[in-house]
């Protein structure tokens, strides 16, 4: 490789790292994919490294980096992506073409816990509605109505993975039973082992959805498992949108199917279903897990080091492969 490489960036990165990547590659930056596959066939030949940053108003929620995408770039060598999830990227496509895809996984993983525990604890406690009804001057008319509680309650975590285990080390503490779903059973955990989805709602009080997304995971969490899930059911997700069926939650809350839910991802980010909105039960997020500058720059730096190694002729740290489960 040579230090003069040509490479684009699509969005942003945070800190210090996009000064390194602009002194590490002759580097042109565009804001959205869109102006990416726009540039001239004789420019786009040119980049041999793709950088994927912070994108609009966020998680791009549509495959974007796919087959048309990389036929754009011929001479394309590596893309190295922001985050954890890869559901925006053909990987296949990516690994068929020999292309190398990175991500940034740990980085984010204790972040996002915190996020889901604060999530957790907001939505069983009706934590925003209570600071609403201060704030509207309803507390001298009586007291804030009585909330549910964590007491004896069992946590279902669909997804026991990095940012699973992190959250269950979390909710212990609080005297949650930790019960959990993947596709094997992890014989390092002592947490009990639901053998399916399902069979994970129908035990559990809160269901917190930790899945990647994509395809394999699309509306896992659907009207069945909501059912499942009760009355005083809580479902919180902290994955992809695309993972629950947007549809049929808006229904199981309009019709007490389950009881609230907090959610921090949306099937067409950054735009919310209204009948969501209008809910008081439902504690909704912009997306915001890994949202703090300190996790956002070693994301950032994270992308840097994949391309740093990649220009050296290393083995870059964190790649990617066609059905890995990020």
């Amino acid at each position: 490789m040579t230090d003069n490489a040509e490479a684009l960036l699509i969005g942003r990165l945070f800190g210090a790292p996009n000064d390194q990547l602009s002194k590490l590659f002759r580097l042109r930056q565009v804001d959205d994919f869109g102006p990416a596959v726009s540039l001239p066939d004789d420019t786009a030949a040119r980049f041999r490294a793709v950088a994927v940053g912070m994108v609009g108003s966020g998680h791009v929620s549509t495959v974007a980096v796919n087959s048309d995408f990389l036929d754009r770039f011929p001479n394309l060598e590596i893309v190295a992506v922001l985050g954890v999830g890869c559901d925006h990227i053909d990987v296949t496509a990516a690994f068929d073409r020999g292309i190398t895809i990175t991500n940034t996984p740990d980085v984010n993983t204790e972040e996002v816990a915190d996020t889901a525990m604060g999530m957790l604890l907001a939505t069983v406690r009706q934590l925003p509605q209570a600071d609403r009804f201060l704030r509207a001057g309803r507390w001298p008319g009586g007291m804030f109505p009585l909330t549910g509680t964590l007491r004896g309650k069992r946590l279902g975590i669909l997804g026991l993975g990095r940012i699973g285990k992190a959250v269950a080390k979390r909710a212990e503490p609080f005297g949650l039973e930790i019960i959990y779903h993947g596709r094997n059973r992890q014989p390092d955990v002592s947490y009990a082992y639901a053998a399916s989805p399902m069979a994970l709602a129908k035990s559990a009080d809160i269901l917190m959805v930790i899945v990647p997304g994509g395809d394999e995971t699309r509306n896992l969490v659907d009207a069945k498992m909501l059912r499942a899930l009760g009355p005083e059911g809580v479902l919180l997700n902290v994955s992809r949108g695309t993972v629950v069926d947007e549809a049929a939650l808006i229904s199981a809350l309009e019709n007490k199917i389950i009881g609230a839910a907090g959610l921090d991802a949306f099937v067409h980010e950054p735009h919310v279903p209204e009948a969501l909105i209008a809910m008081e039960q439902v504690i909704l997020l912009p997306h915001i897990g890994s949202g703090t500058h300190h996790t956002r720059e070693m994301m950032s730096q994270a992308v840097f080091d994949n391309l740093q190694q990649w220009n050296k002729g290393l083995t870059v740290s964190n790649p990617v492969y066609p059905g890995q489960q990020t």
